[in-house]
């Protein structure tokens, strides 16, 4: 059976099984081998050491996982993971024997129980776990695979958290101790129900064309790629420190601050909350950003959580208020950060490793964390008990301890930024999403919009994307701009048109959509390629400048000079002035304005004069006109109070010329000992003479003396062929009945006389 094997509603059900199995199975975890393991030890009087070796077993279950391999090779890989996870549940019958062997007065044979009974389950426990990559590997196929993964992740914490309340109120303040037998029982019919469903989830592929690889074999294939290879020194130091603070933070809350043992069960609820929560932020951005960002976020917050406790002032240790707001604080942040740090790193070790190699980098991954995690447990155990033997406080070893932990993970911290990317974004990138409102935002509206089968829905989202415009939003963008519904296409591609860039696959998107979807969606995938500069698209552009689609062919005019295809524009003037089509024309004539180029004022002045022109075709020639000669700002809001009140053509025209001149009389007066300098003289002319030029043109319609007043405007303060163009227009008695470029050419001329001005000072 292949991965893809499994059809969306086998796969849907299917993960609806693992989900339940999930809930059983962490509570079978956390009423059996979880915190409440370690409380049962120390209330039976363990030592560092015991502590350390009993937290070391949860590790060398991985050491057995070959031991699996072998199995799976005669059974099924669900078989035997359902096998195993019974018996481990059913080999703690022995632990709750032992709360009876200590009310017997035989407190070493309960600790012997204990020991075995919990070694028992960790062997079972790592022969099944053998299935547990291949497994949710198949589950977790798909583009949702971060998000699956993490959503398992958030179900082990909701009930870890649901599990360690109960705890806590069973345990209360030191009761019986056969209570704890109470706690273990139920553990066990969790266990057993847990395995007994396994055996409904679908059977894995096994090993690729049935080749059995050594376990040697296994390791030298792997750290032979150097990206496995830094994974694994960097997994090594990120478990070893995970195992041991994890593991003996409960020690340190009973043995340095002497809680009860429901209050430690009430600290652990809040060590799942980080969990939770972690696991939450998780899911909600790893198929976004990548599991490299997250996993060294993670491994930062870890190492922030240790840092309390290396400085933790020892007078605050019998304040009651202050200690359990320091644990509660330490359970949270460290589950937080290492516990999410474990989560990504085993999602990002599966994006790492082929699928038909899954197994078998599986055993390596988890001889990794079995190693980094019994040899750290027990050793960390020892040097606690070592430090306390030679008469150092318990509260002075723990700093000791957490002060090395926090140098490691500085270690790990540095060696993360050489992790192969795995099509993550950069770090800095990925922390700039972490923190902005937009992109957390259009987060959320993908995964909404992931979730919705409604067309409607999905316009709606799509159309709130356009509002909130994020990169991250490109990959969901080009899917729904694959649609069978138009509607849905034209929001997608809106929204991919608020995107401040657009990376290779999305232009590669938009020019496959300008050759397959005219008269739909081609003619804004145009639009986008010219306003993102798009300079690849230019030759296909050309092509569709003539295309039976008008939308599309003024789309892609309009696209070439906003790309500065200055070659196309005589080809495109020559097909504006022959198309029918007003459309096409009024696209063609902003193309124009955007283009700038003085030398297209001649064409629009020829549009001007054709018969019957569509409406508002003469605003935007003129627009386009105020576009290129630089002044379209300032002429719209003029042009908008002419169009409210046509009769006021003489009023603005006046106004114009009058306030042009005021400025320079303001700035230069009647000369002010200026006056036998010939420059100066000129302009002062020329400024005299310009409220009468303007008069004779608005008033009489005599465009003659403006004429030579723009004509004899120096040089070097306008271009040549606006000078000819203009005088020539002012001289046309057609011309003259069109009051918008009449309004256009004095507003242009006083803005002139504004420019000499400024600079004559």
């Amino acid at each position: 059976m292949s991965v893809t094997a499994l059809s969306p509603y086998r796969l849907g059900k299917a993960r609806e099984l693992y989900n339940i199995f999930n809930v059983f199975n962490a509570l079978s975890w956390n009423f059996l081998v979880g915190s409440i393991i370690t409380l049962f030890a120390m209330r039976l009087g363990a030592s560092s050491t015991y502590i350390g070796l009993l937290s070391a077993l949860l590790y060398v279950s991985y050491f057995f996982l070959p031991l699996g391999k072998l199995l799976a090779r005669r059974f099924s890989i669900v078989g035997v993971f359902s096998f195993t996870w019974i018996f481990r549940a059913i080999v703690m019958v022995l632990v709750v024997a032992a709360p009876f062997a200590e009310m017997a007065g035989n407190r070493d044979l309960a600790l012997g129980l204990l020991m075995l009974g919990v070694m028992l389950f960790h062997v079972f426990r790592g022969i099944g776990m053998i299935g547990n990559n291949p497994v949710l590997s198949e589950l977790a196929a798909g583009p949702d695979r971060g998000a699956y993964m993490t959503q398992i992740q958030i179900i082990n914490s909701a009930i870890a958290m649901f599990a360690g309340f109960l705890i806590a109120i069973t345990l209360g303040r030191e009761p019986p101790i056969y209570f704890y037998s109470i706690i273990l029982t139920v553990g066990i019919a969790c266990g057993i129900f847990s395995g007994a469903l396994m055996r409904k989830i679908p059977e894995p592929p096994g090993e690729e064309n049935g080749t059995r690889v050594s376990l040697s074999g296994i390791f030298r294939k792997a750290l032979s790629q150097p990206a496995v290879k830094r994974f694994a020194v960097i997994f090594f130091i990120v478990a070893l420190v995970s195992g041991i603070s994890r593991a003996f933070i409960v020690v340190y809350a009973r043995e340095v601050f002497l809680q009860t043992d429901g209050m430690v069960s009430l600290y652990t609820v809040f060590g799942g909350l980080g969990n939770l929560i972690i696991g939450l932020l998780i899911k909600f951005l790893v198929d976004r950003i990548g599991a490299k960002p997250i996993f060294i976020v993670c491994v930062f917050i870890g190492l922030f959580s240790m840092i309390p406790v290396v400085f933790f002032p020892a007078g605050a240790v019998n304040n009651m208020t202050t200690a359990i707001l320091f644990l509660t604080f330490l359970f949270f942040v460290l589950n937080f950060g290492f516990l999410g740090a474990e989560g990504i790193a085993q999602t990002y070790f599966m994006g790492l490793v082929p699928l038909d190699m899954m197994m078998n980098m599986g055993i390596l991954y988890f001889f990794i964390f079995g190693v980094a995690g019994a040899g750290g447990a027990f050793l960390a155990g020892l040097f606690l008990d070592i430090l306390t033997g030679f008469g150092i406080t318990v509260f002075l070893a723990f700093k000791i301890l957490f002060a090395i932990l926090t140098v490691l993970t500085a270690v790990a911290l540095i060696l993360q930024r050489k992790l192969t990317p795995l099509g993550a974004l950069p770090f800095m990138g990925a922390l700039e999403v972490m923190f902005s409102a937009r992109d957390l935002r259009a987060i959320s509206i993908l995964d909404r919009l992931s979730k919705t089968r409604d067309s409607h829905e999905e316009e709606q989202l799509l159309g709130a994307l356009h509002n909130t415009p994020s990169k991250l939003a490109i990959k969901g963008l080009l899917e729904r701009a694959r649609s069978p519904r138009l509607a849905v296409r034209l929001e997608s591609l809106r929204a991919m048109e608020a995107l401040e860039t657009l990376n290779e696959d999305a232009e590669k998107a938009l020019i496959a959509d300008l050759i397959n979807n005219p008269f739909t969606t081609a003619y804004i995938s145009a639009r986008i390629l010219g306003n993102h500069g798009c300079f690849s698209a230019i030759p296909l552009l050309r092509e569709l400048a003539t295309s039976k689609d008008y939308m599309l062919a003024g789309e892609a005019m309009i696209a070439l000079a906003r790309l500065g295809d200055e070659a196309f524009r005589p080809q495109m003037e020559r097909i504006i002035l022959k198309t029918n089509n007003p459309r096409l024309r009024i696209m063609g004539v902003e193309a124009f304005g955007i283009y700038g180029s003085p030398n297209s004022l001649s064409v629009l002045l020829d549009i001007l004069k054709i018969a019957d022109p569509p409406p508002y075709l003469r605003d935007e020639v003129t627009l386009a006109m105020a576009a290129i000669l630089d002044i379209q700002n300032q002429f719209y809001p003029l042009l908008v109070r002419y169009l409210e009140d046509h009769a006021l053509i003489v009023t603005l025209a006046m106004d114009e010329a009058e306030s042009a001149y005021e400025f320079y009389l303001s700035s230069h007066g009647h000369g002010r000992g200026r006056k036998k300098d010939p420059e100066f003289a000129f302009y002062a002319k020329q400024a005299k003479a310009f409220q009468g030029a303007v008069s004779a043109f608005i008033r009489e319609k005599n465009g003659a003396p403006l004429s030579r007043w723009v004509l004899e405007l120096p040089g070097n303060m306008a271009h040549a062929v606006v000078q000819v163009v203009l005088s020539e227009a002012l001289l046309d008695d057609e011309f003259c009945t069109f009051d918008r470029l009449r309004l256009l050419i004095v507003h242009w001329a006083a803005h002139e006389l504004r420019v000499w001005t400024k600079k004559m000072k």
